[in-house]
């Protein structure tokens, strides 16, 4: 491609994604030749963690990393996507220059191995070149995905504080039930907004890990040391990610008081029959009960900007039906200062390995359209960038044609 500057490719590309002649990005033409301002969220996540979506491959050049990374970014406004969710510390590493934290190991294959460019700095400005907002997403307590403390550069945090850690389902995590352990992760994240002028903070749907069978997430010391107020270990549990969520919603704001915070958990909050305020879903997992993240909360309670529950399920699902989901999360999020968007499971579309309904490349685009019936719904995110390429049975192409016919701006 002809080398182009920022600037231009950010205008040829917004022109291309504008139906109205002379409209501003996110603008349509309304009665009477105004302009209506369409706002809505159209995410993609770009995951880094094992190396997911990029880089491709650790050990690639500076260069060859940069090219793939403004590769996605510019996929991403092919798709006529406005957001990019951008994974930017998978396991309590970095991929910019941290003073706490050591470089992640998917650029070089090393970990505290500098890459010799500044992937998120060059992310955010990149993407607001091409009229994209940038979302950094952290991963509060993951530690690595092994049980090896060694493994880790020496000079890693986890290696210099062993008591933050603990070992469970083949994996290290820092205890959230540690002050220390929760003002420190803070800390490390907050860097990159003190750094870049990022849109947004980003958690996922870890927070106490997903339970393993058989094993025991080993916290007795910290629960003695500091749980005795409560009445059981469960909602010291809660009140840990609690803090953390209020903690963090506030330090972002006082660091840089545009920049939003908001939260991708797991889909079902709790099932009816465990809880008659929870969801018409029979799923295996509750993120209340089983990840101590009292989700509906967090949306009731206006402690977060936006909630983007990863509904990765087709419609008439028996354990966990997108259409029954859908409703309840909005009715959540209905009189709240949350914004709702939905996250969609485009890597299941076209995947032989799912059932029937993830076939049929119009599955996503009935999402979109049963989303319309809800007010509260303000956008949808979708899993992940590498299937934003390759769209393998064509599913986001036809949510493309069917629902992005003009250009949106993320709502704000």
């Amino acid at each position: 491609m002809s080398r182009l500057s920022r600037r231009t490719f950010a205008a040829a590309a917004l022109a291309a994604l504008t139906a109205v002649p002379g409209a501003a990005p996110g603008a349509a033409a309304a009665p009477g030749g105004g302009r209506r301002v369409i706002t809505d969220m159209r995410g993609v996540w770009l995951a880094t963690v094992a190396n997911r979506d990029w880089p491709s491959r650790p050990g690639l050049t500076a260069a060859e990393q940069r090219a793939e990374l403004i590769a996605h970014l510019d996929t991403a406004v092919r798709r006529r996507l406005n957001t990019v969710i951008f994974q930017v510390r998978p396991t309590a590493d970095a991929l910019w220059p941290s003073p706490h934290e050591p470089w992640s190991q998917v650029l070089t294959g090393t970990q505290g191995r500098t890459p010799g460019w500044d992937p998120l700095g060059t992310a955010v400005e990149e993407a607001h070149a091409r009229g994209l907002e940038l979302h950094a997403w952290f991963n509060p307590y993951r530690v690595a995905n092994h049980t090896d403390p060694s493994r880790l550069v020496a000079s890693h945090p986890a290696r210099r504080n062993p008591g933050w850690v603990v070992k469970y389902g083949g994996k290290l995590y820092y205890n959230p039930g540690l002050p220390e352990v929760r003002a420190f992760v803070q800390d490390a994240m907050l860097d990159a907004v003190h750094r870049y002028p990022v849109d947004a903070v980003h958690f996922d749907d870890y927070f106490y890990p997903y339970p393993v069978a058989g094993q025991t997430f080993d916290d007795d010391a910290a629960y003695e040391a500091h749980g005795t107020a409560f009445p059981d270990r469960a909602s010291w549990r809660r009140d840990n990610i609690d803090r953390l969520v209020r903690e963090t919603a506030a330090r972002v704001k006082g660091v840089r008081p545009t920049t939003r915070f908001g939260i991708s958990p797991f889909g079902v909050w709790r099932n009816a029959a465990t809880d008659s305020r929870g969801s018409d879903t029979r799923a295996g997992v509750q993120t209340y009960d089983d990840l101590y993240a009292d989700t509906r909360r967090w949306v009731r309670e206006n402690w977060i900007d936006y909630i983007c529950p990863q509904l990765y399920w087709n419609i008439g699902f028996s354990a966990a039906d997108y259409a029954k989901l859908l409703p309840w999360w909005a009715d959540v999020a209905r009189g709240t200062g949350t914004s709702l968007y939905v996250g969609e499971a485009l890597y299941k579309a076209g995947d032989p390995a799912q059932p029937a309904a993830w076939q049929d490349p119009a599955e996503l685009s009935r999402h979109l359209t049963l989303a319309e019936r809800y007010a509260q719904v303000r956008g949808h995110v979708y899993f992940a960038a590498r299937e934003v390429a390759a769209d393998r049975n064509g599913a986001l192409a036809r949510v493309v044609a069917d629902h992005y016919g003009r250009p949106a701006r993320p709502p704000r």
